[in-house]
C-alpha cells in the first residue's frame, strides 16, 4: 500500500457498467443495470431504455420529484433492493450551488451515482514535540466502516444546510467542539474521486478544512459516531496511510492532501505530481 495507491483506489471506475440517471435533460448520476430494471418497475416516477434512466418527465419541480422517488424508494427498501432508508436528506443536482431538482435519501445516493458533497476537518495541535493531529476511531456499529480510523470530524452535506452551518453541527456532534472554536476552521479547498462500489458509484466531493486547535482541547464525541480519540503525531498518521487500509476510504485522500499542503510529502517524493493531480483538487466554496 503506498500513497498513489489509495488515490487510485478512489478513482476506478467502468462506464460500461453503468447508465445515466437523467432529470429534466440534464444528467444527474449513474446506475447500475440491474437497479436500472428494478427502478423500470415504477414507469410513473422512472422511464428506462437501453440506453438511460429518465426520471418521467411528468413529474414537475422539486416538491412532486423527491415526493416520488421517495415513495418507490420506501417499496424498493420494503424487498431488499435497497438499504433501509436513513431519513437523511441529500440534494439531487449537476453541479455545487446549483438549485436541487429533487431530495434523496442518502442511503441510496451511491445506487443513483449521484454527486455527493462532505466535509472533513483536519484537527492538528502544534506541540513541544511537533505536529500532531487528533484521530477518530468509528464506533464498532457503524454500518459503513467500524472501528476504522477517521478524521476528528467529518460528515455528508444533507440538502437545505449551508456548508459553515453544517461544519458546525457536525463540529459539536462529533467533537464537542464550541461553535467559536469551530468557526476558526480555515477552508483549504476541496477534492474530488468517482468509484464503483458494490452497489453502485461513489461519485463524491470533500471540502477540507484546517483547524489549528489549542494544546488543551480534548474531543469528546456526543452522536456514538466514534468509540475513541488519539493525538497523534503527524509521522504516525502519514505512516499509517502510506503502508496501510487503517483509515476510511476518503480519509486517505484528505490527509494526504494535508500532508502535501504543509509540505510534509516532499516535492522529490517520486509520485508528488501524480498525487496532487489524482486529488482531483477544487476551489473551495464559501
Amino acid at each position: 500500500m503506498t500513497y498513489i495507491d489509495h488515490i487510485r483506489a478512489l478513482n476506478c471506475w467502468n462506464p460500461e457498467n453503468f447508465l445515466p440517471f437523467v432529470v429534466d435533460g440534464t444528467r444527474m448520476g449513474w446506475i447500475r443495470h440491474r437497479f436500472a430494471s428494478q427502478l423500470g418497475d415504477f414507469p410513473d416516477c422512472f422511464i428506462t431504455s437501453s440506453r438511460q434512466v429518465l426520471l418521467n418527465p411528468e413529474l414537475k419541480g422539486f416538491e412532486s420529484r423527491s415526493e416520488a422517488v421517495a415513495a418507490v424508494l420506501e417499496r424498493l427498501a420494503e424487498s431488499g433492493a435497497v438499504r433501509p432508508l436513513l431519513g437523511e436528506m441529500f440534494p439531487v443536482l449537476s453541479e455545487f450551488g446549483k438549485a436541487a431538482a429533487l431530495q434523496i435519501d442518502r442511503a441510496v445516493v451511491s445506487q443513483f451515482g449521484i454527486r455527493a458533497f462532505g466535509q472533513h476537518l483536519n484537527g492538528y495541535v502544534q506541540t513541544g514535540d511537533g505536529l500532531m493531529m487528533w484521530i477518530a476511531r468509528r464506533a464498532s456499529d457503524r454500518r459503513a466502516f467500524p472501528d476504522r480510523l477517521d478524521h476528528l470530524v467529518a460528515g455528508g452535506l444533507p440538502h437545505a444546510i449551508s456548508l459553515s452551518e453544517n461544519l458546525a453541527k457536525e463540529c459539536r456532534e462529533e467533537a464537542d467542539m464550541p461553535q467559536q472554536l469551530a468557526a476558526a476552521a480555515k477552508a483549504v479547498g476541496a477534492i474530488s474521486y468517482c468509484c464503483e462500489v458494490e452497489r453502485g458509484l461513489r461519485n463524491d466531493t470533500i471540502f477540507c478544512y484546517d483547524l489549528l486547535l489549542p494544546e488543551a482541547f480534548i474531543p469528546n464525541c456526543t452522536d456514538g459516531e466514534v468509540g475513541s480519540f488519539e493525538l497523534m503525531p503527524i509521522e504516525k498518521v502519514a505512516e499509517i496511510v502510506r503502508h496501510s487500509d487503517e483509515f476510511k476510504p476518503n480519509c486517505n485522500l484528505v490527509i494526504i492532501d494535508f500532508l502535501l499542503r504543509h509540505g510534509l510529502i516532499s516535492s522529490s517524493h517520486k509520485h508528488h505530481a501524480l498525487l496532487s493531480e489524482g486529488l482531483g483538487r477544487l476551489p473551495q466554496n464559501k
